[in-house]
């Protein structure tokens, strides 16, 4: 009957034993199970502060971008203008040379030896034409205005003794008080003077006026064929 009560008290520490072998693995089990259930929660809350804060950073960054003013592109200075020339004055256009020698629109006479002088005065081709300012040489060929020129200043037409040829008036002049006295000047008719003046197709270069509006009494004879005149 001993060794009967020995396995039963031998069976009965064994089943604690067990009981109490079960109980811890299961406490582990548990707390394992516990500890992959809180990891997972652990990071999925992790991710969750992460996530609005992700959102938040990328958000904030986009409403920066949007804020912030477009940097503007330097402007490209434009290619400077070269300066405008200033326009020259326009020239008086010199009397046409018709080929050979000939009459302008004007009427004055123009040939080989036209010189600078008919070039750079100012045409009155008639008596309603007036100069454009004082001192201004002028020059014509229209008998009515070397007939008013001379009589507004008392003027006679003359010629110069001893140059007469074939039986003509040689130099012409003007025989004017005061002014290129001479005992050489002799007077002539308008119609003696005239003849010479358009054989020998003549201009005459003459003064209304000096600079100062005085009036001038000066005039000489042009020679587009003859360089003397």
């Amino acid at each position: 009957m001993a060794p009967a009560r020995k396995t039963t008290a031998a069976a009965r520490k064994t089943a604690p034993a067990r009981k109490t072998t079960t109980a811890r693995k299961t406490a582990a089990a548990r707390k394992t199970t516990a500890a992959r259930k809180t990891t997972p929660a652990r990071k999925t809350a992790a991710a969750r502060k992460t996530a609005p804060a992700r959102k938040t950073a990328a958000a904030r960054k986009t409403t920066t971008a949007r804020t912030a003013p477009a940097k503007k592109a330097p402007a490209k200075k434009a290619p400077a203008r070269p300066a405008a020339k200033r326009a020259a004055p326009a020239k008086r256009a010199a009397p046409s040379r018709p080929a050979g020698g000939g009459t302008t629109a004007g009427g004055i006479r123009v040939g080989r030896s036209t010189g600078r002088s008919v070039r750079s005065s100012q045409v009155i081709s008639s008596i309603a034409d007036r100069p454009e300012r004082p001192g201004r040489s002028l020059i014509t060929a229209n008998h009515e205005v070397i007939m008013r020129w001379a009589r507004e200043r008392g003027a006679k037409p003359a010629t110069i003794a001893g140059t007469e040829r074939d039986g003509r008036a040689g130099v012409l002049t003007f025989n004017i008080p005061g002014y290129r006295e001479s005992s050489r000047i002799r007077e002539i008719t308008w119609d003696a003077w005239f003849h010479t003046f358009d054989l020998r197709r003549l201009n005459l270069i003459y003064q209304e006026q000096m600079r100062d509006g005085r009036q001038s009494n000066f005039f000489r004879t042009e020679s587009p064929d003859r360089e003397d005149g």
